[in-house]
């Protein structure tokens, strides 16, 4: 298993294989038809994860971004960039966020 990929998505590609393959092919897409940098589309996403409080998917996207240039502290502000509008719930994520960072 990917340790960068949690056990609910590891899961879902094991035991739906069918439903994994469709959902991928539509994330990559939409990937596709993003003006976005890969760096930017990244820190951007860790800012969504944070505010939706999804922290399974942390792991991941920060690692992405890191290996497309983010610093650690594009990282930091990446997760807290919704601090004003959601609250104080993004500062959960933050832990996860800088120890996929420091992991090598």
């Amino acid at each position: 298993m990917n340790h960068l990929v949690s056990n609910a998505f590891q899961t879902f590609i094991n035991e739906a294989p069918d439903h994994a393959k469709a959902w991928m092919e539509v994330v990559q897409k939409l990937d596709k038809g993003s003006a976005l940098d890969k760096k930017t589309e990244e820190l951007a996403y860790i800012a969504v994860l944070a505010a939706a409080r999804l922290e399974s998917g942390i792991p991941f996207h920060v690692k992405s971004a890191k290996f497309n240039g983010a610093s650690r502290e594009e990282i930091i502000s990446a997760v807290l960039v919704g601090l004003p509008a959601v609250g104080n719930g993004v500062i959960s994520c933050l832990p996860k966020a800088l120890e996929a960072y420091d992991h090598e």
